[in-house]
């Protein structure tokens, strides 16, 4: 027979393993008595483990929510893929990096050695974008699942944005909300690092619903430029001829179209998410151009040759 702690081990991992156990069924797995698994129920009670009684003909256990984190049990796929989404939290803030740290050297420190060997044998170096605070992180999150209106600051914009925030989605290393803008009547992607809330949130809403269903698929088609489920594309789409041949130029446009006008000229059709980085993101080929349309590209062009022209003015 097992020794009471093993048999406290088996009785937690069958708890997790599903939603409603039979006491017998459980004396039965563990190969006990029905006042055994009582026992044991109520010592995993004293170690912290919210563990219901279940009303029904044959009674039973339930393993709930509790008001404190118990110590927890794993099984050897489960721990690995805690790991390694900890060695992946740089695409958080630093405060969170630094807490994520700390957990997986406790997690990896109890770890038997030949879960220890494959964790070390992933040598995963996270590429993080701009940092974003924690604290912004759960307030997010928090509107997400209050389905409540949201006012925040945006970096570079005025004034206040006010959303119904519906996802908090990662993409490429950045943390983005998803949301439908109330004054824009339409669906945004906002960057997170750019985002400072404002108290209170708003009154509660009715989610709408996103276009296509999916947020992943939404996500995706957005930053490539397309709209799911109807005609759209990027915000801001305008059109240069590159002196460049179109073989050196279509390796590097991921989004656009790139037509062969000669042998050392192509015509170039992309777009972005604001005319100033649809600039710059043209003004990257190192070769003459001339700016088809619209006004607003040639405008952007215009702020940036200024903005450019006063960076090496001398001091």
């Amino acid at each position: 027979m097992r020794t009471t702690s093993a048999r406290l081990l088996a009785l937690l991992s069958l708890l997790q393993a599903r939603r409603d156990w039979p006491g017998a069924l459980l004396a039965e797995r563990l190969d006990v008595s029905p006042r055994t698994v009582r026992r044991d129920v109520d010592r995993l009670r004293d170690l912290g483990y919210p563990i219901a009684a279940v009303k029904g003909p044959d009674g039973g256990y339930r393993l709930d929510a509790g008001a404190q984190l118990p110590p927890l049990l794993f099984d050897d796929d489960q721990a690995v893929a805690l790991a390694i989404a900890l060695q992946a939290a740089p695409t958080t803030g630093a405060a969170i990096n630094k807490t994520a740290a700390r957990a997986l050297a406790t997690v990896r420190q109890v770890m038997p050695a030949r879960l220890r060997h494959r964790i070390d044998a992933l040598h995963l170096t996270a590429v993080a974008g701009p940092q974003v605070d924690g604290d912004v992180l759960l307030s997010l999150g928090t509107t997400v699942r209050a389905r409540e209106q949201l006012r925040f600051d945006y970096t570079g914009q005025d004034p206040p944005r006010r959303v119904e925030p519906h996802h908090l989605v990662t993409w490429a290393g950045r943390w983005y909300l998803v949301a439908w803008d109330l004054d824009r009547d339409d669906w945004r992607i906002f960057r997170a690092d750019r985002i400072t809330p404002r108290i209170p949130t708003g009154p509660r809403f009715t989610p709408r619903e996103l276009p296509g269903g999916d947020v992943a698929a939404f996500v995706a088609a957005r930053f490539r430029g397309s709209s799911p489920g109807g005609p759209g594309g990027w915000p801001c789409r305008g059109e240069v001829i590159l002196a460049l041949p179109a073989a050196a130029v279509s390796p590097y446009i991921r989004d656009g179209v790139v037509e062969e006008l000669g042998p050392e000229r192509c015509r170039l059709v992309a777009g972005s998410w604001s005319w100033i980085g649809l600039a710059a993101d043209l003004g990257r080929f190192d070769a003459d151009l001339e700016v088809v349309g619209p006004e607003e590209l040639r405008e952007a062009f215009t702020r940036l040759a200024g903005r450019y022209a006063r960076a090496t003015a001398p001091s």
